[in-house]
């Protein structure tokens, strides 16, 4: 079967994007130099600028391709018509179970925000907001509807993301315990947390 026009240049961006990402999670962003991702991949060094030309412009986009497919997978899950209490346990296993799948991407999106110039940050910042806002509507609705007892959704919206998040530096999949048995314990720990008696 021919190739598609353009595919090679797609599958070659792609595994710019892809080593890239190994290697800034592995050394750090400052550490990694365009001409090491073009080495890693038998790229000339020059040609790795026709896909991007700069390498803020690479953590870029990588950060926000992290943040588009999050948000595209949360609105598939379509939790808008459930009650408070059972959507933010959709909201609790989903997240563990996506950030589970991909803590490269998880780790740089945290540790390399300090390196992105200010307009990418505040790019990549706006993305994170409309994350965090699906969360604190649940907790939002909750409190109005009585199904949760906290005085302060934003707040609790940032904690729980944090303690939801931070699975991914200590989860394994050969574990101790399964990812089900994990996103059990967490459902059970946020619900006592938001004063939601039946999960």
């Amino acid at each position: 079967m021919a190739r598609k026009v353009g595919s090679v240049g797609t599958e070659t961006a792609d595994k710019v994007r892809q080593t890239a990402l190994l290697l800034f999670a592995r050394h750090g962003y400052a550490a990694v130099s365009m001409r090491q991702i073009a080495r890693q991949i038998d790229l000339q060094a020059g040609a790795i600028y026709n896909h991007f030309p700069t390498k803020q412009q690479l953590l870029r986009d990588l950060l926000v391709s992290h943040m588009e497919r999050l948000l595209a997978a949360w609105d598939a899950e379509g939790v808008e018509g459930l009650p408070a209490g059972e959507a933010l346990v959709a909201f609790v296993r989903f997240h563990l179970r996506y950030h589970t799948q991909c803590g490269e991407e998880v780790f740089i999106s945290y540790m390399e925000l300090r390196n992105l110039e200010e307009e990418n940050f505040l790019d990549i910042e706006a993305l994170r907001k409309r994350y965090e806002k699906g969360l604190q509507d649940i907790l939002e609705r909750g409190v109005a509807d009585g199904t949760f007892r906290i005085s302060d959704p934003r707040v609790t919206t940032m904690a729980l993301i944090a303690m939801l998040t931070g699975v991914t530096n200590w989860y394994r999949s050969n574990g101790r315990l399964s990812l089900g048995e994990i996103e059990a314990l967490y459902v059970g720990m946020i619900s006592g947390t938001v004063g939601l008696k039946e999960v």
